[in-house]
């Protein structure tokens, strides 16, 4: 492959790199085994491209039959490509939980009292949220920030730093307007640190609290509820062997100001339920075991000291053009995968900001000429991302389903389903099941040109821009 100038003046510099290898549910193969043929595999190469599929471990045997994908992902260094001499492999298996459904952590229940489904419980990492954490598309490196924010608390942790000089809480609060991936972004970074920390701790989990369940219609009751809640976290915490990621989700609703009801007579139910959190979160931050994280939509209506406690407060703002051409990417790319719109491979995003000269006008080759499509392709998709700023992240992941159904699902053929085999019979005329089923998907794809893809988006998107002018 045809690599970038790697610079010279970093020849002598040591990189980590972390890779990450999924093995496959019916795999039972011992972690460190499929550790160290990685390890071996990635030094025979002479260099590796970062945030891509490491190649060839198909080749591996055993490789091949327990692991699914391996990947390097983050690393501290600057360039995408790095001379394995130089690289640093942090590798990381891990296997995908199959159950996606979660176990519900009530409250309350007791004599008289009201029982409330006040959270979910999910082990990590969950086969539903993989690759969640490569879709999300923030400035700043905000992502890359709130992982090594967590490395730190560990580091601090570990060397038995005094809370009474130095103190952190482990809480994080995403703040910002709604549909910017928030909640995303904490699930993403809870897989994330599930594969990240499997070396240190044998299992994960995520608990997610229902903050609205936890306001009771009995005065009084919500304060001991949010009590008896944590006092569940708690017990999660006390296995050391587990790492927990605790997600209150809106959490505004269990955190209002206290000012209001400190003004009245008589303390609120409200005024309960923020004590009683505050006090759960002092007693959480000696674990070093376990991570809170919050979102909320309206970060001026949490109540100061919450505020005060979150060790990082982080905006996250409607994606930039940057992004949002990413994101429209990310959805081109995959609808391209599926057979829906013809392959196109776009160019660097900075070739696409560069002004360019036509190559049909001068009589270029034709493989030219097929590189100035994709370049054209990717130029209306820049200019589309211009349009489309103010969108939310979640408003824009829509946007080509709304393409489909308005201006190109009508003059398509619905794809027949195969027939699935019978039970007795593995074989669909002489392949297997798995197979015939990915011939047949081939058969029906639908293969759209992509710049009548690009069309039917660009409609959508001023219809979307119509609507939202009527609606304020």
């Amino acid at each position: 492959m045809d690599l970038p100038d790697i610079d010279s003046s970093l020849d002598d510099a040591q990189w980590i790199v972390h890779v990450e290898v999924r093995l496959s549910q019916r795999s039972t193969a011992r972690l460190d085994a499929i550790r160290n043929l990685v390890r071996r595999h990635l030094e025979a190469e002479a260099h590796i491209r970062l945030s891509a599929p490491i190649p060839g471990w198909k080749e591996v045997d055993i490789l091949r039959e327990n692991v699914e994908s391996i990947a390097a992902t983050e690393s501290s260094c600057p360039h995408l490509v790095i001379d394995t001499a130089h690289a640093i492999f942090e590798v990381h298996v891990y296997q995908c939980s199959s159950d996606n459904t979660g176990e519900e952590l009530t409250s309350g229940g007791g004599q008289g009292e009201e029982e409330v489904a006040a959270a979910t419980v999910c082990e990590l990492p969950s086969k539903a949220w993989d690759g969640l954490w490569n879709t999300l598309v923030y400035p700043d490196n905000i992502k890359e920030r709130l992982l090594n924010y967590i490395y730190a608390t560990l580091v601090f942790s570990d060397a038995g730093v005094d809370f009474n000089v130095v103190s952190w809480n482990r809480v994080v609060l995403l703040h910002g307007p709604p549909g910017t991936g928030k909640t995303s972004l904490c699930r993403a970074l809870a897989q994330k640190l599930s594969i990240r920390l499997s070396d240190r701790y044998a299992h994960s989990k995520i608990l997610e609290i229902n903050s609205h369940s936890l306001f009771s219609r009995w005065f009084s009751e919500s304060g001991k509820l949010v009590q008896r809640l944590f006092s569940g976290v708690l017990e999660l915490v006390e296995d050391e062997e587990a790492f927990v990621i605790v997600l209150i989700d809106e959490v505004e609703s269990l955190t209002a100001a206290r000012a209001g009801a400190m003004a009245g007579n008589e303390p609120s139910d409200a005024l309960r339920v923020v004590n009683a959190l505050l006090t759960q979160l002092d007693k959480l931050k000696h674990k070093k075991n376990v991570l809170v994280m919050a979102t909320s939509n309206l970060v001026k209506a949490i109540d100061s000291a919450f505020v005060d406690r979150a060790d990082i407060v982080q905006f996250i703002d409607l994606p930039g053009r940057d992004a949002v051409f990413k994101i429209l990417q990310s959805c081109l790319v995959e609808l391209c995968s599926r057979g829906i719109v013809k392959p196109v491979t776009l160019p660097p995003l900075d070739d696409i900001r560069v002004p360019w000269v036509d190559s049909r006008m001068n009589g270029t080759p034709e493989a030219e000429i097929e590189s100035d499509r994709a370049l054209r392709i990717g130029r209306r998709l820049w200019a589309l991302a211009e349009t489309c700023k103010g969108m939310s992240g979640r408003a824009l992941r829509r946007l080509p389903v709304l393409a489909h159904a308005q201006y190109l699902g009508m003059g398509i053929p619905f794809p027949s389903a195969l027939p699935r085999p019978k039970k007795q019979d593995a074989t669909v005329n002489g392949k297997s099941a798995s197979k015939a089923r990915s011939s047949a998907s081939s058969k029906y794809s639908i293969h759209i040109e992509a710049e009548v893809w690009l069309d039917a988006m660009e409609k959508v998107v001023q219809n979307e821009l119509l609507s939202k002018l009527r609606v304020l």
